[in-house]
């Protein structure tokens, strides 16, 4: 007898909480009744011996573990209770790998006592993974009950890489329906919260990876994004996270629904909780030559991006696309940051924007060719109900059309006129890198994420973006003015989701993007400027 999709729900929420009962010593049982913010937890529920180890940034655990001040074993485990415990606070994981984890930390130690280096230079870290990148052996549901019984069949190409190395994958992160939200709901596993405030979305469809590292329940995670679904998680989170150039990364081995994927190019990244982990992340994988294994990816070195000497750093500032104006908190994120970029010299230039709406329409045309035929199958066939995001991008979105050979055609052209004519657009500022909002708002109260252009727009272009924390909303400064009209009827939509009360004290993230290829460059401009002007401004 056929499964009901319930059944299938509590199976998988089973073995999640299993493999979380198998660490020793358990895990702390998180309370029942816990506030809205949630951040401070994990600090009074684990001793100082774990917070001490999770506390540390990417960058300065490795140092840690390569000088032999901290084993990979002490490491590992600190993060694995940690990560558990923030699966309680958020609902963040779809499964801890403690057997794993410990057998590879063990395997790592050994090496390192016996060779006296590391095995790679990523010996020893932490890293959580989004639940759609295979692992030889373990289920790959991509959010659907139907495909609950899914097994991958190898380790997706770029575990393979980062094991090399020298990582240790330690748990499993929630993805939503249709992996095409940006916030993380599944049938599965339930909605994913954010630590800053429950109420509010995590991101998506990235949010486990969101969740689980603002809560330092890991450092360095991998997501995917192909229209904000890392950067989105990363701002409404407070972490840092990087949209890569397409073909940059391995992208063989992991699941993915969308039927002619192609016309908008899926890729993976990196979130973390600092700036040098994104790099690091980069680096590591770039530097292994993965294009010798899949020939798919640009044979291009990770290069250095030097800060121009003989002139001022260029940065745009593109205060809002023309259709929907951010609320206020982001406003003031944008005019705070410029501020300072102009008192340390930096030209900050005005930069307009050119047919953004027309850019949804095209990138919205190309996420399902198959007119959502496949996605559609997929939620039927389990009888798992609908979620309203799910609805919203596949049957209340007027571009989502069955697409004839011609019609695909037709809006590949389009698309590919359109990056020639932004280019040509951007050539106009003559600017390094561009500053943006990373969404209309802060994190969004769940189910209303539903303007995506403020990240989609680069995925339609193929520019890299890197979004970072600035500062938090605050209801006694954050407020509209009075003479600002109105720009559109999606506009007026986002002005009524805007709760000065809610978003009390929610992360704000901005995202600096840059053209095809200029990943470096636009992490290198970042750490430049934030070692300047002292980012994160406040965090709470």
């Amino acid at each position: 007898m056929k499964k009901s999709w319930r059944d299938i729900s509590k199976e998988a929420r089973d073995y999640r909480d299993t493999t979380i009962s198998q660490l020793s010593p358990l895990a702390p049982s998180v309370p029942s009744d816990l506030p809205k913010k949630v951040l401070g937890v994990p600090d009074q529920l684990l001793g100082q011996h774990v917070t001490s180890i999770t506390s540390l940034l990417p960058e300065k655990l490795l140092a840690s573990i390569a000088t032999g001040q901290l084993s990979a074993v002490e490491v590992s485990r600190a993060y694995l209770q940690q990560a558990a415990v923030s699966q309680g606070l958020t609902n963040c994981i779809t499964e801890l790998l403690p057997t794993m984890a410990l057998e590879r930390a063990k395997e790592l130690d050994a090496y390192l006592q016996e060779h006296k280096h590391p095995i790679g230079p990523l010996h020893g870290l932490p890293i959580s993974v989004k639940e759609h990148i295979g692992f030889q052996g373990l289920r790959c549901t991509t959010g659907y009950i139907s495909h609950w019984d899914t097994i991958a069949k190898e380790d997706a190409h770029i575990l393979q890489v980062l094991r090399d190395a020298g990582a240790v994958f330690h748990c499993r992160t929630t993805v939503p329906q249709t992996m095409m939200h940006l916030e993380t709901d599944s049938n599965l596993y339930g909605v994913t919260t954010n630590p800053h405030n429950r109420n509010l979305a995590s991101g998506g469809s990235s949010g486990g990876e969101g969740a689980i590292i603002a809560l330092r329940g890991s450092c360095l995670g991998i997501g995917s994004d192909v229209g904000g679904s890392i950067r989105s998680p990363a701002a409404n989170c407070g972490i840092y996270g990087l949209k890569p150039t397409a073909f940059r990364l391995p992208s063989d081995g992991w699941g993915y629904m969308m039927a002619g994927a192609d016309t908008v190019e899926t890729v993976l990244g990196p979130l973390s909780t600092s700036l040098e982990g994104l790099k690091v992340f980069m680096k590591s994988i770039i530097d292994s030559e993965p294009w010798l294994t899949e020939p798919a990816l640009i044979p291009m070195p990770w290069r250095t991006y030097n800060i121009p000497q003989d002139r001022p750093l260029k940065i745009g500032v593109l205060w809002h696309d023309e259709i929907v104006r951010p609320h206020p908190p982001v406003t003031r994120a944008l005019q705070m940051f410029t501020d300072k970029l102009r008192e340390h010299e930096v030209e900050v230039i005005d930069f307009l924007p050119y047919l953004h709406d027309e850019a949804w329409a095209i990138l919205a045309s190309l996420y399902y060719p198959d007119g959502g035929e496949a996605d559609s199958e997929d939620i039927n066939k389990s009888g798992e109900p609908w979620l309203p995001l799910s609805k919203w991008i596949l049957k209340e979105n007027p571009c989502v059309k069955k697409l004839s050979v011609g019609e695909l055609a037709y809006w590949l052209e389009e698309r590919e006129a359109y990056r020639k004519e932004y280019s040509l657009h951007w050539n106009k500022y003559g600017i390094d890198a561009l500053l943006c909002p990373v969404g209309p708002g802060v994190a969004p109260k769940h189910d209303t994420a539903k303007y995506w252009n403020y990240t989609s727009q680069w995925n339609l272009l193929d520019y890299p973006g890197v979004v970072f924390p600035v500062c938090c909303a605050d209801k006694e400064r954050d407020m509209w003015h009075d003479n600002e009209e109105t720009l559109s009827g999606q506009d007026d939509d986002n002005r009524k989701l805007w709760d000065p009360e809610e978003f009390h004290g929610a992360p704000v993230g901005l995202q600096l993007v840059g053209r095809r290829f200029e990943d470096e460059k636009i992490l290198a401009i970042l750490e430049h400027v934030k070692a300047k002007v002292g980012l994160p401004f406040e965090y709470n």
